[in-house]
């Protein structure tokens, strides 16, 4: 039978390698070609319109399954989203995100695994096999070396090809060799060259050397240059319709700029996926969601300390607990990039539901918050806003001048930002606008407490703000280019102040002038007065009580596209607040609810502490069960916490004056440095305490070469509960100049008192490195560590790789 291509003119061959709208690609429905719809991820889906309307199942980050190290649990969360994705009629997901966090302050590491490539390779491939056995297409995100924001579609990653292969392209290339349908390239330049117009990386490695068959497909507006991202192998540009693919390509199909044999090829690929996610739907799946969302939650959350067992808490009938904290109150359940989704308006707060749990558990529970949450732009949503009609919200209007008085669309909203992709309600295309259009929000505004109120607005146009009928801000915005998705998440804004009563309501309105763009946003927000009583009433309240949860981290918007980190300090004032409770009272857990790597130099009088990264939905349900012991604090440290900033291996994330970043960290990435340098971190890879306590007892090397060989490690429970544990198998390979790299790993369950065997293979990659453009063994001797961690080894060999791959014990 005839491939698409051979059926197809070189004209409508072109019109196929670009999407046909903002989320779906062109069909052809006379040739049995149907259309894929794509959708954000890889924490949930989220919703064509990119806002808190499409509510979805959250998971928990990729750094929080990350700290899983769970094989079995990651391939169930990735079977949750693709029946998520098949719910709402989308056939492929944008994710998992495979890219690595080579320093602390990477904007988007919330979404990476590790910062092995290991870990992260075999992890992600769980998450892809899970949504792909659910008949929906995994689009694993950024090839390549796309492992910081800061001008992502401007910089220039300069990486030497041994570290391209054997760390960043390594999770991409497993995952190819692994089966996944898609791969989205990197907005960033790698050598001088656009990732999407990149033929090495593209087509000589992913297509010809790995013998890839999925499709290659650029990020959203990340193609620069139609004919080279053609011929280079990119298959699909995104979004449609198109700028530099697609039809434009039209005009040179016959000039010889396009080879015929690249556009059939990207047709092929196109079709390939189509037919895939269009194939007959499987048998559905059996499990309990939200049950599935807890245990993921639970199983991420690592116990870095746990002084004299404070935890799990244990209750008698005068057990008093505060639960305190500016995330107790406004959990971060995740970052706030593109691919953030809508959560129920049901979902629990941390607060809620630890005093749901304990309170039910005979403890008497009182929360205080602390200090405000840290937020870049505090949201308008933290406070009572009404419609017109009453309803809880916003009146948002449209308007086709700006001098109009008569809305041609109206709707209610319950969001501090709006974001619009090609199109508006009752404007039509924004591209094809002509003059001027204008949009209007307004509320009734209701203050809690008197004091200075901070108001904040943005936008992509002229933006003008009104209280109670009088103009008092104004923000001169513009249409959007380059980096369109960055910068509608970044929020710039301006902002005022006004002294406002609790209890008297005013009346916001907000209405900003546009012209023709890609895309449009706005966005605001209000910053409630400072509390000078907020510390010492928490301090007060943690004096009193036998036991305090302080809960401290990141705001939603701490985690964005375009925008890396400053600092891993935690905020100024939540480093007050734990320094203070924890000198009233040593029986403080310690909560952290960010997804790096923070400074942990704050934490020395807490009782334990725990870090929970970002963990989905069900935060407060699981962190409730994990204190009081009904479920294991089952994660280990997927990174590398440091005990001085200055000792992470890679740290800023800002390019030269040429635009160029350096890795000159090469294959020494994170754990491997500092173990090369003979630096002690304050928490290494791996690290994690459980509930029950495990001894190594032994164990067997089989094989007699690297293509079969295998560890087989006897484990025994020597606690009066069951728990889990990670087996983490590492190697140091020959020679003053080799690193320690993590070879394998197991999550496993073991109950009170039991002894298990646990079979580890070891994969002929690990004895190889990229040396002369092939992949060679590294013959010598080889240590064997097997442990707990990359610094705690409880066994220990010594093993010898021939030229041939033999292997002897020595």
């Amino acid at each position: 039978m005839p491939t698409l291509s051979e059926q197809l003119s070189l004209e409508q061959q072109a019109i196929l390698t670009a999407g046909h709208d903002m989320w779906a690609t062109a069909a052809l429905p006379e040739h049995g070609l149907a259309s894929i719809r794509f959708a954000d991820g890889p924490m949930g889906l989220t919703g064509g319109r990119v806002d808190e309307r499409d509510i979805a199942l959250l998971t928990p980050c990729g750094t929080a399954l990350g700290a899983s190290w769970d094989h079995s649990l990651v391939y169930r969360i990735g079977q949750l989203i693709g029946d998520e994705a098949r719910r709402v009629g989308v056939q492929a997901v944008l994710g998992p995100n495979l890219n690595l966090p080579r320093s602390p302050l990477a904007g988007r590491a919330f979404e990476q695994f590790s910062e092995d490539p290991q870990l992260t390779a075999e992890l992600g491939s769980q998450w892809i096999a899970g949504v792909q056995q659910r008949g929906v297409a995994s689009v694993a995100k950024h090839v390549v070396c796309n492992d910081s924001e800061t001008d992502r579609r401007g910089m220039n990653s300069v990486v030497d090809e041994s570290t391209v292969r054997e760390v960043y392209l390594w999770p991409f290339e497993y995952a190819a060799r692994k089966g996944v349908w898609g791969m989205l390239t990197a907005y960033n330049h790698l050598n001088g060259t656009p990732c999407a117009e990149h033929a090495q990386v593209l087509r000589h490695w992913l297509k010809d050397e790995v013998q890839w068959d999925g499709l290659l497909m650029s990020d959203w507006f990340g193609t620069r240059h139609g004919i080279r991202s053609i011929e280079a192998g990119l298959d699909l540009e995104m979004p449609g319709p198109s700028r530099h693919m697609g039809e434009k390509l039209q005009p040179h199909l016959r000039d010889g700029m396009i080879r015929p044999e690249n556009l059939a090829q990207a047709v092929d690929r196109v079709e390939r996926l189509a037919n895939r996610v269009h194939a007959p739907a499987p048998a559905p799946c059996s499990y309990d969601p939200l049950e599935l969302l807890e245990e993921a939650a639970a199983s991420g959350l690592v116990l870095l300390k746990n002084h004299d067992k404070l935890l799990p808490l244990k209750a008698d009938d005068t057990s008093t607990l505060a639960v305190i904290g500016p995330n107790a109150k406004v959990p971060c359940y995740q970052g706030g990039t593109f691919a953030k989704v809508a959560l129920s308006p049901s979902t629990p707060t941390v607060s809620q539901a630890l005093e749901d749990h304990f309170v039910s558990a005979g403890w008497t529970v009182e929360t205080a918050l602390g200090v405000q949450p840290d937020y870049r732009l505090p949201p308008l949503t933290a406070f009572d806003l009404r419609a017109a009609n009453g309803e809880q919200g916003l009146d948002v209007s449209f308007f086709d001048f700006p001098t109009s008085s008569q809305p041609i669309h109206h709707e209610v909203r319950y969001t501090s930002s709006m974001v619009w992709f090609k199109e508006m309600p009752g404007i039509g295309s924004l591209l094809q606008l002509k003059g001027s259009a204008s949009i209007e929000t307004s509320t009734t505004f209701t203050p809690v407490h008197s004091g200075v109120h901070r108001f904040c607005i943005g936008g992509t146009g002229e933006a003008t703000l009104l209280i109670d009928g009088q103009p008092c801000l104004n923000y001169d915005g513009v249409a959007l280019d380059g980096d369109i998705m960055g910068k509608l998440m970044q929020g710039a804004h301006s902002s005022f102040v006004r002294y406002l009563y609790a209890g008297q309501a005013i009346s916001l309105k907000l209405r900003m002038n546009f012209g023709a763009s890609l895309a449009h946003g706005l966005w605001f927000g209000c910053e409630p007065p400072d509390q000078a009583d907020l510390l010492d009433e928490a301090v007060a309240l943690a004096k009193r009580v036998e036991r305090v949860v302080l809960v401290v981290g990141e705001t939603p918007d701490a985690g964005l596209e375009s925008v890396d980190r400053k600092t891993t300090y935690l905020p100024a004032a939540q480093i007050e607040l734990i320094e203070k409770v924890c000198a009233v009272n040593a029986n403080t857990v310690v909560v952290i609810n960010a997804a790096h790597a923070v400074d942990t130099s704050c934490l020395t009088n807490a009782g334990a502490v725990l870090m929970a990264w970002y963990p989905g939905q069900q935060f407060g349900v699981a962190l409730a069960k994990v204190l009081s012991g009904e479920r294991e604090p089952g994660g280990r440290l997927p990174i590398t916490f440091a005990s001085r900033e200055e000792d992470y291996p890679a740290w800023s994330l800002t390019p030269d004056c040429h635009g160029d970043l350096h890795y000159n960290d090469g294959t020494r990435i994170g754990y491997r440095s500092f173990a090369h340098k003979g630096v002690m971190p304050a928490y290494s890879l791996g690290h994690g305490l459980s509930y029950a306590e495990f001894a190594y007892e032994h164990f067997t090397l089989h094989g007699q070469g690297v293509d079969d060989l295998g560890i087989t490690v006897t484990l025994r429970n020597t606690a009066q509960r069951a728990g889990k544990e990670v087996i983490q198998v590492y190697l140091q390979g020959p020679g003053h100049e080799s690193y320690i790299r993590l070879a394998a790993f197991s999550a496993v369950w073991v109950e009170d008192n039991e002894t298990i065997e646990v079979w580890l293979p070891l994969p002929r990659h690990c004895f190889e490195e990229w040396r002369d453009g092939r992949w060679s063994l590294v013959v010598g001797n080889h240590i064997v560590h097997i442990g707990r961690s990359v610094s705690d080894h409880r066994l220990q060999t010594c093993l010898s790789v021939s030229d041939g791959g033999d292997v002897k014990i020595l």
